[in-house]
């Protein structure tokens, strides 16, 4: 199995795809905002204490006010305010904590009102990210997220992930994590650190602790609503979360990401950093890596199965509903029951992909086809359960109920992702009506006519949609060659099937796009507008 990642560079910040075997598993968007991340740390300002709700409002800077329940607020919470007082009082420098007197962990059963009040400063960290019109969830009970580990400060255990199975390893690295573990400070443990040596570790570790005291030195000046710690870029966090053993590539088309990926994966793994590739095939590169296509056609609100049947899903604000459906699959099978279940274990393996790629959380329920036979839907279940093992949200599944549904909760701690896939005619721009999409080949001729005749053009790269390059580029005397025949240059065709049916694009030499709507000025208004 191959994992690849693949990262288009976009003018607000960078596309990533995920591919396992060619086939996009994960989809993200990074614009740039590194605010309100999960995992940023901040001083926040208590704006409102709501006893009813045992829960605070605080004002981090969003436009509305987040969310901090009680129970967020962590056993060690007293220890924290105790400490972050005394650090922007300067009584304490820097962030260590061996000396630190602890206070005892407050009652679980408390209320809001003991511990917070309005215009108290409090240091929170964002869990959930703001979605549809709520605001960011917060917690005080502070970690910070490393390759290997999860550094938790003002705790005392060391906890291993549960997903290390072996008895004799959890022992050992709980054994190595406490002899190199700094003094009040707690440690979990993540499942990549199985089979890892102490140098490692010990390197993770130290790293974690320095990020943790340069936070502590930037809340001695820090104004309320001020990031005290961010979280990773998201290219880099997924790096972080997912490179394995298994990770062949990382494909980049942008010279400055490239560095700075390649840096990033020198520093967690060196050994790897040449995995790291720089794209420059004139091709776009979710183009030419066929994640355009995937894209288009994993996102809508119908998604269509290899063996005939296809899913429907829909969206609401309370949960998400995916509907199974045969399609023309009904007559493949010698009776219904085997075709129910063909059609519902390729569906399972359709739905745990899915609602990773689309990153869906809350409550989802599946209504699989009605199977009679209980093998059948135990088979379903656990099919389920073992696609969504790679899933690194928290996630529970029931198995079907007697009505056929499955009800899965999935963490959610981002807005889901959503995709345009209808899109607006690029020539009537959603009126209805066209003029006969037939003339834009004399469009396409025209300008070429023009930027090789009037402007001189040593160079054309047209970028359009994969049915005209076809019309282009058929036969042994193409259409292309006609025109080099009659130009005397050759143009390059680039296949973009981001773009409309009728959209198209000339470039010149350098790659930048080259302006038609200067063709069509009068002559006049060129002169007028050049005038002093």
């Amino acid at each position: 199995m191959s994992n690849e990642l693949i990262i288009s560079a976009t003018p607000e910040g960078c596309r990533i795809a995920l591919l396992r075997d060619k086939s996009l598993v994960e989809f993200h968007e990074d614009n740039g905002s590194s605010k309100f991340s999960v995992g940023d740390i901040y001083l926040g300002n208590v704006k409102k204490v709501v006893q009813g709700l045992n829960a605070a409002f605080i004002d981090i800077g969003y436009e509305k006010d987040a969310f901090l329940h009680y129970l967020d607020l962590g056993p060690q919470f007293a220890s924290l305010q105790k400490f972050s007082r005394l650090i922007r009082a300067k009584k304490i420098t820097g962030g260590r904590l061996d000396k630190f007197h602890a206070e005892k962990d407050i009652d679980k059963h408390g209320k809001i009102g003991q511990q917070l009040s309005k215009n108290q400063p409090v240091l929170v960290q964002v869990v959930k990210e703001p979605i549809s019109t709520k605001g960011p969830r917060l917690s005080s009970e502070l970690s910070i997220p490393g390759r290997y580990l999860v550094l938790v400060p003002f705790s005392h255990s060391v906890n291993v992930s549960k997903r290390i199975s072996s008895s004799d390893e959890r022992k050992r690295l709980q054994r190595l994590i406490q002899s190199i573990k700094p003094e009040g400070f707690g440690v979990i443990v993540r499942t990549v650190a199985e089979g890892k040596e102490v140098a490692e570790l010990d390197k993770d570790l130290r790293t974690l602790v320095k990020n943790w005291e340069d936070g502590m030195e930037r809340l001695v000046t820090a104004n309320p609503r001020d990031k005290i710690l961010g979280e990773l870029s998201k290219t880099s966090s997924i790096l972080r979360d997912v490179l394995n053993e298994s990770f062949d590539n990382v494909h980049v088309d942008d010279k400055k990401i490239f560095e700075e990926v390649r840096s990033y994966i020198h520093q967690i793994a060196p050994e790897k950093d040449k995995i790291v590739k720089l794209y420059t095939g004139k091709a776009k590169i979710f183009e030419h890596y066929g994640i355009e296509k995937q894209i288009k056609s994993a996102f809508g609100q119908t998604v269509s199965l290899k063996g005939g049947g296809y899913l429907i899903i829909e969206h609401t604000e309370a949960l998400h509903v995916i509907d199974v459906n045969s399609g023309n699959k009904s007559n493949r099978e010698e009776n219904q029951e085997t075709t129910a279940l063909s059609v519902n274990m390729e569906a399972a393996r359709e739905v745990a992909r899915q609602l990773r790629l689309r990153d869906m959380g809350g409550i989802i329920v599946v209504d699989f086809i009605d199977m009679r036979n209980q093998d059948n839907k135990r088979i379903i279940y656990k099919t389920i359960i073992d696609e969504m093992e790679q899933d690194r949200a928290k996630h529970t599944v029931l198995p079907l109920s007697k009505f056929g549904l499955m009800q899965i909760t999935r963490e959610r701690v981002r807005p889901q992702m959503n995709i345009a896939t209808k899109e607006v005619c690029p020539t009537c721009n959603g009126s209805g009506s066209i003029n006969a999409s037939i003339l834009v080949t004399d469009q396409i001729e025209e300008h070429i006519q023009h930027l090789f005749e009037k402007q001189n053009e040593p160079n054309l790269v047209l970028a359009l949609h994969p049915f005209l390059y076809a019309y282009y580029t058929k036969g042994f005397i193409s259409k292309r060659v006609k025109m080099f025949f009659k130009y005397k240059r050759w143009i390059e065709l680039v296949k973009d099937s981001s773009l409309g049916i009728t959209e198209f694009h000339f470039l010149n030499k350098d790659g930048e796009e080259i302006d038609l709507e200067k063709k069509n000025k009068p002559a006049e208004a060129v002169v007028e507008a050049l005038a002093p």
